[in-house]
Order: structure tokens, then sequence, then C-alpha cells
């Protein structure tokens, strides 16, 4: 399909017709607080129409329940292997259940029963693990899809789905919000922020978002401009909207905000541009700022916030303010109600490489950590840094998980985290003290181990040489990235999405000057020294599912995937546990041995973890299906046949029968030039060099496309004719395509339209080798 007729198909899906219009308007609606209203014209012009009007439910199903049973070359090189932005009932129950569904109530925060998924990990423990176990080992098989809702998108999907009372409260692309019904896929509501669409210049891992809280009726929504906005849980309407970043500068939020005794917890993203980390706490009702904690140290000269930022500022050299400093809490924030802490996991720095953003070094507190703050003001508690002077863009914002485990002299409080950097942790979540760490990847090269009695990483001497090119494993994807991970009570393993062997090459710019409105990590991207040679020759990167002891600090099983990325988890008292891969397969595993049970083709990749809840007593699984992220982004070769496409969400539950119709997507046949230009093979190299620094983030390594981004090969004439005034002139931005004509200059563009173009025929002649 051309890149034209994708976009026609993708305006297709945002469109309805006059027919359908008039029956959504005409009908009654179920509402999520149970007052069903009638959907008017003053109700939709809340909507987003574009948005709005773009989904159909093309498959519902009728249920019949089952029995329950118990150059090129160098810029491939660089980059090979997965580079991330450069880089988931006994009767009684059943009647409890029932009797409970009758009551007309707003959605909760917490549920014991495990009929409603209502928090970000169900608990606010984020242990992902249902109690539920109605789907089991014995009737998995019957497990069948009952209906599906595409979102008319080609972005990643990554939320969790929160359900409450029969709804399902869910985001999407450009932080839009929606409500479905859980029985049926209809759309109840529809809320799009209106994100500016130039903003995707400094969002570093696509128009993502991973998800919404709730609270007291409301639905809280972070968006990518750095708002945090209240919706009426029962009409979408906006109850309050608030700026919580300096919009000025290169800040995001994709995080899913948190709930604390009435506080909204919401932090930020943004280190790879350059800005301050924080997380903030807004009061629920009214959306007041009720405190703010800042991750890292700002400009001396203007005071410190606290005593513990004063004392972080020791651990920093030179003028590391002028560009941020990073750490930003970007991804996991979890509560512990108990002790009334507020846990959070810091980004990288900006610039990636230490001897750039603190000439002499140092620990530069609190990057790559994980903190614990008072839930009533912020202020901090304890940290543990994860990767002390972090060098390799591990940020430590990795899923905490919260557990009470049986450890040496008793049970003991921990909080647990697979971190990027390759090793798994376990602190006493009380005090932060460190108590085992271990890797739980294979091939980990920058360090050998973590000392058992300081907790702080045994750096390996090829793992760091200042300013000079190094390799190491695990690469800027980390051993674990954001994917969520389970922990299952009855079987004591925590199961992780893992990368097994990734390498990146890390070329520090040794001439590097900030540029918050670019990339701006440090990396040289004309480096084309002896490691690159060596990089090629390291085996393609593997991944996995583990399953994990975190008290002997062991692998009990693993299950080796087709391909490297693989989605969040869920575990269930059914000794299930569910997750989804890169190439659109939706798998369920026995939770004690890994054996495959179940899997289903959702025609997407899928990055997002499944959830599983109660509808007047019948247990149904959901699940977003959307490939993109950083990881479909950037597309590295040797990640396996990802399979990108439109994003749609999924319900199953048993005796399900419904067929899912994938519509035509992507490209079929190799890319052809569009045109021909007479240039010479220094212009063709550095177009590949200007390639790198301004338009792989987004359109792939080698201009191989991974996500609905279009394929730059396939560009036709006539978008090669306009390729100035998109780039430079903006003409695009309304789709997510900002301007460039700040940092490049005609000439260099036409580098770069040179090697899109050569490119192309590179793929066409390949084609037309193998023929022969």
């Amino acid at each position: 399909m051309g890149e034209d007729a994708l976009e026609a198909e993708r305006q297709r899906k945002l469109k309805l017709s006059k027919m359908e219009y008039e029956r959504l308007l005409g009908v009654r609606t179920r509402d999520p607080l149970g007052t069903a209203p009638l959907l008017d014209s003053h109700f939709v012009s809340v909507f987003n129409h574009s948005t709005l009007l773009s989904f159909r439910s093309r498959n519902s199903a009728t249920m019949t329940l089952g029995k329950s049973g118990s150059g090129f070359s160098g810029d491939l090189m660089k980059l090979r292997f997965g580079v991330s932005l450069v880089a988931c009932c006994s009767m009684a129950l059943c009647m409890t259940l029932f009797i409970d569904g009758c009551k007309k109530s707003s959605p909760t925060i917490r549920t014991d029963s495990g009929a409603d998924w209502t928090t970000y990990g169900r608990t606010n423990d984020e242990q992902r693990f249902s109690p539920l176990n109605q789907i089991n080992e014995q009737n998995i098989g019957q497990l069948g899809l009952l209906w599906d809702r595409e979102l008319g998108t080609t972005r990643g999907l990554e939320a969790t789905p929160l359900v409450s009372n029969g709804v399902i409260y869910t985001t999407g692309e450009w932080s839009v919000a929606y409500a479905l019904d859980v029985k049926s896929g209809e759309i109840l509501w529809t809320f799009d922020p209106k994100v500016p669409r130039a903003r995707a210049r400094t969002i570093c891992c696509d128009a993502v978002n991973r998800g919404v809280a709730l609270y007291n009726g409301k639905v809280y929504l972070g968006t990518l401009d750095g708002r945090l906005i209240a919706l009426d849980a029962k009409t979408g309407k906006p109850v309050w909207d608030v700026v919580t970043i300096d919009q000025s500068k290169p800040y995001a939020i994709t995080g899913a905000p948190r709930i604390a005794k009435g506080k909204v917890l919401i932090g930020n993203a943004g280190s790879e541009s350059g800005v301050r980390g924080f997380i903030s706490a807004y009061d629920a009702e009214t959306g007041k700022l009720l405190w703010r904690t800042f991750t890292v140290p700002g400009d001396p000269a203007r005071g410190f916030e606290s005593k513990a930022l004063e004392s972080a500022a020791k651990t920093w050299h030179g003028e590391w303010w002028v560009a941020g400093g990073g750490g930003t809490p970007w991804d996991s924030i979890v509560y512990d109600e108990g002790l009334d802490f507020v846990y959070l996991g810091t980004g990288n720095g900006t610039a990636w490489y230490r001897d750039l953003r603190s000439p002499g070094g140092g620990d530069n507190l609190y990057l790559a950590s994980i903190l614990a703050l008072r839930a009533s003001d912020g202020e901090l508690v304890w940290h543990y840094q994860v990767t002390p002077g972090e060098n390799w863009d591990y940020d430590a914002t990795q899923p905490l998980m919260l557990a009470d485990l049986p450890m040496s002299g008793g049970t003991r409080k921990v909080i647990l985290q697979a971190s990027k950097n390759g090793f798994f942790y376990v602190l006493d979540r009380q005090t932060g003290q460190f108590i085992s760490a271990k890797a739980f990847v294979k091939g980990v090269t920058w360090a050998s181990g973590i000392d058992p009695k300081t907790g702080r990483p045994i750096e390996t001497a090829t793992g760091y040489n200042g300013l000079e090119a190094v390799m190491v494993s695990p690469d800027p994807g980390g051993g674990h990235n954001w994917y969520p991970m389970a922990f299952h009570p009855v079987t004591g393993l925590v199961y992780v999405p893992a990368r097994d062997g990734a390498y990146m090459l890390h070329a520090p710019d040794k001439n590097w000057k900030s540029n918050t409105t670019l990339a701006n990590i440090g990396y040289d991207d004309r480096y084309e020294g002896p490691l690159l040679k060596k990089l090629s020759a390291t085996p393609a990167p593997v991944g996995k599912l583990i399953a994990w002891n975190p008290v002997e600090q062991r692998e009990v099983w693993e299950v080796t995937h087709p391909v490297l990325e693989s989605g969040g988890v869920l575990a269930t008292a059914g000794n299930l546990v569910f997750q989804g891969r890169s190439d659109g397969v939706l798998c369920a595993y026995r939770a004690t041995d890994g054996q495959k049970l179940w899997e289903y083709n959702a025609g997407t990749g899928i990055m997002a973890p499944p959830v599983t809840y109660l509808e007047n007593g019948v247990q149904y699984l959901t699940v977003m299906v959307g490939w993109g992220g950083n990881a479909g982004l950037i597309n590295p070769p040797g990640a396996g046949p990802i399979k990108p496409g439109f994003g749609r969400v999924l319900t199953f539950a048993i005796g399900g029968n419904a067929k899912l119709e994938l519509p035509p997507f992507g490209h079929h046949g190799p890319p052809s030039p569009a045109l021909q230009m007479r240039v010479s093979p220094a212009t063709v190299h550095e177009g590949s060099v200007l390639y790198m620094k301004y338009c792989f983030f987004c359109h792939g390594v080698g201009v191989v496309s991974g996500s609905g981004i279009p394929d730059l090969r396939y560009a036709t004439a006539e978008t090669h004719h306009q390729f100035e005034s998109i780039v430079l002139g903006g003409t695009r931005e309304s789709r997510g395509m900002p301007s460039f004509h700040d940092v490049l200059k005609p000439d260099q563009l036409r580098a770069i339209q040179a090697y899109v173009l050569s490119q192309a025929a590179a793929a066409a002649n390949a084609t037309s080798n193998k023929a022969y």
C-alpha cells in the first residue's frame, strides 16, 4: 500500500457515515456511573469529532460459556542490535461480585476482589496479579475474542486499560482518552487534549501514553504537552486542566498518573533533549499544586529547594544545569499506603555521558535512582542510586513493585526492580537498604556485579573509557525497559519481559554543545572507528520472558521469543501468565513452568500489558494492540518479524467467537526510487550522517520504518518534489512532521534526500538480485 493510500485509509477510519453518526446521537449509551444519559449534540461537542467518529465495532460476538476447569553500513552497525533512543471463582465470590455489580458507584482506586482493574498495576503494590481464575490452565484453550475496536491509529499503544463498573478507560496516541463499554466495545466518549503536533520534534519515544488514573468519579490524564487534566468519568468533559511544566522547554508526559490520599502524582520526560526532572502532587478535586520535588540540583546561584538537593550538587561538576541535568521520572511511580511513601525511578542524564554533562565525573545524584518521598509533602526519605555516574542511558524508571517477602530474619517489606542495566534489585522499602542484586540477563558487560556490602556496581575496565568510544551490553533499550512485569504470590516468581545480549556502541561527541530543540544526548554521529567491525560481529539479541525468584535471585524458567521486543505481563490465579509480542502474538503460559498453553494473532504488534476483570460475573481479558514506541520508531535490524498496523482494543472471554478482520497495512513489494538525483557518493554519505542526526529517531535505522510513521523509501515523486516544503516549511506539521528549518540548510536537506533515495534503490536492487 503506497504512502497516499495509507493516509487515505487512515482518514477513512477517522470518519463515520452520516447514518452511524445519527445512530450514535439517537441512542442511549451506557454510562460509566450507571445513569446512561442521552448522548446529545451538547455532549458530542466535548469530543474531538474526527476522533470520535473514527470508530466502529467491527466485531461483536455472542459468547457461549464453556465449562470451567480446574556510510550506510557504518550507520547500520552502530545501531544494529536494539538501539533505544539514541535511544505490559468460588461461588461465594461470584455472588458477592454480582451483588456489588448492582450498586451504582463512581470509579474507585482499589479493589480487593479482583472484579475491576482500577489502578495502573491493579493494586497499589503494582504486582499485576489478578485473583480471578475462571480463565485457567485447564480451559484456556476455550478463550476467544469477544470484540475488537479499532482506534484509527497506526502509532504505538502502551496504555494499561483501567476498568470500573462496566467501563474501560484507556488512552491512545497524542494523549487521547477513551471510555468504552466492556461488553460491546462501543465508544462512550472520547477526549482529545489537542496536543500541538510540533512537539513531536522533542518527544523521545513516539506519541504514546501509558494510561489514566481513576478517583472519585474522575479520570486523570497526563498529556504530551505537559498538562494534567481531570475529566468527568461520566461524560469525558474536563473538570480542571493544569500545566505541570515549563512549556517553553522540551518536557513531555507519557506516564500514567497515580493517586495517593487525594493527591494526583505526575512525573515527566525530556532528559534526551535537556530538562530538569521533577515529580508533582496536585489536589485531586481542585487541581491545585500541593508539592513538587526535583530529582537533580539546579543552578547553585539560585539556591537549592532542599538540603537533599544541596547535598546532591556536591556530586556534580561543571555547569550541568545549562542542559537541565535530566533525571526525569517518566514512568514508574508507586504508592505505599501503609508507610505513606511515594516511590519513583529517575531517568538518565543530559547528556548521556558523564564527562560531557559533569566534567570531572561524580555520581550525579539523583540520576538513575530509586527515590522514596513522603506522600504528605514530597520530602526525600531515602535514595538508592542504581547506576552511579550513569553513562549508558541506564535510567531507573523501569516498573517498581512492592512486596512482602520471606527473607533472612523474617518477612521484609521490599521494593523490586528489574533494571535497564541488567540487574534485578531487592531493596528494603522502609529504609532503602540494599538487600541483593543479580544479573537477570546474560552478557552484561558494563559491570561484573554489584558489591554485596556497598550496593554499588563493580564497573568493568571495558565499560567506560572517558570520552573514548566503548561497546557495552545491555544497550539503551536495557535488559528490561518500561514494559510492566508481574508477580505471582503462589509461585513467588516475578515475570520479566527481558532483552538478552543487545549491544550499543557509545561514542561520545567531544565537541558536544547542548541544543534542547533536538535529541541532545551527546552522541557522535560521525564515528567510524574500529569498534564498528566488532559490533557487527556480535550475535543477534534475544527477547525472553523470564520467571525470576527474587528471594533467591535466580531464574526459574524462561521462554525465548522469535522477536526481541515483547510487551507487558499479567499473572492470574488461574496459574497463567499473559504477554504479547512485537509480532502481534498474544500468549498464555503456565505460571509454574512456562509452558505455552494458548496464543492468538492480534494482527499488530503488542507493547501494552493485558488486564483482566469481571463483568456480570464473567472474567474478561483486555489488551491494547498497537506497535510503535521507541523500538518501533527506530526499528533496529535483528529485532525479528515486527508487525506494525492499525491499533485496536481486544477483549476476550471463555467461549468468545468473534472474528478479527484485519485491514491491509503497509507496503507490498520492494521500494523503487521515485526519482533520480545526480549527486556524489560523498553527498550520499553526508546525507546518511545527517539522517542519523535528525531523522532516524522516527523514520528508522537505514530508512526502514517499523511503525506507522511513513517509510521514506516508498515516498512518491510528489512527496520528493515537496521535500523542502515538508521538512523546512512545516507543511505537514499538523500530522506530526515538525519543521527543521532552524537546523537544516537546503543543501543539507538535499543530501538527506539523496540518501533516502539511495536506500530505496539499494532495497530494490537487493530484491532484484534475490530473484536470480
